[in-house]
């Protein structure tokens, strides 16, 4: 008899204070917090995504530690840094649904040979465009200082973007673009 316990969306809600978490594989996986450079990148794509969103509001901004609800055969849910959503609010619960937009900034945890390995990173990406998202942005401000925007349609082959150019997140924020040096301030 198995007597393992299988987790569930619930049990994120009582996590402790400011804990981020995702459920992968039945399980919670915790998220370590984050540094200076990370920390300020996903704050700065946050705050311009919420400026576009009183400009052109198509949808809602949303900062780290936001739960949105998926339905995946072993994923239940996602915490991305910053992303843009378009479905229905949902008050003090999680969003249900995937972003349309989901930005993951790499901490110093999310590098190999100690952290996440490019498979695990690419898997989590498969995840994202399997829940419905259509682009991802995977942002390195700590060794590479690039965004590599992923698309669903062509997830093996990002456009990457470099301090001095300007980033984009179309189709799915259409119009929005951030300027990569600003992730450094």
């Amino acid at each position: 008899m198995n007597t393992k316990y299988k987790t569930t969306i619930e049990d994120l809600y009582i996590l402790p204070e400011n804990s981020k978490a995702e459920i992968v594989n039945g399980e919670i996986a915790l998220m370590s917090p984050t540094g200076d450079l990370p920390s300020r990148a996903a704050g700065s794509i946050y705050i311009s995504l919420r400026q576009y969103e009183r400009i052109a509001p198509a949808g809602l901004a949303y900062a780290d530690n936001t739960g949105f609800i998926v339905n995946l055969p072993h994923r239940q849910s996602f915490s991305p840094d910053a992303a843009f959503y378009v479905g229905p609010r949902t008050g003090g619960k999680f969003l249900e649904g995937a972003p349309i937009f989901a930005v993951e900034v790499r901490s110093e945890g999310d590098y190999e040979p100690k952290g996440l390995t490019q498979r695990e990173l690419a898997a989590k990406r498969a995840d994202y465009f399997a829940a419905g998202t259509p682009l991802v942005w995977d942002v390195d401000v700590l060794r590479d200082e690039i965004v590599r925007v992923y698309l669903q349609n062509n997830p093996d082959n990002p456009t990457i973007y470099r301090r001095g150019e300007i980033a984009e997140a179309e189709p799915a924020v259409p119009g929005w673009t951030m300027p990569v040096d600003d992730l450094f301030v």
